[in-house]
């Protein structure tokens, strides 16, 4: 299954890590219905990004967990190859 890299540019004011990681918990419940694997995170508190590697058939479907999951859908999406 092919690998993204997604990009949240900017976090909600005020958004610590540790609400990065419930999100992400949320999007883990939620990762099956769309047939994708959200594999880890980052995050860059200083410069309030985070950075997700996910399994997936396609971006969309990608944007779709997080978008049903929370709501904070991705500002960019590579496709990736581990190497």
């Amino acid at each position: 299954m092919p690998l993204y890299m997604d990009v949240h540019n900017s976090l909600p004011d005020g958004a610590t890590a540790a609400a990065v990681a419930t999100a992400h918990a949320e999007d883990l419940k939620i990762q099956g219905e769309h047939g994708v694997r959200y594999l880890n995170y980052w995050v860059d508190a200083p410069a309030g990004k985070v950075f997700c590697l996910v399994e997936a058939p396609n971006a969309e479907a990608a944007h779709a967990v997080h978008r049903a999951a929370h709501g904070l859908v991705a500002d960019e999406i590579y496709p990736v190859e581990q190497g």
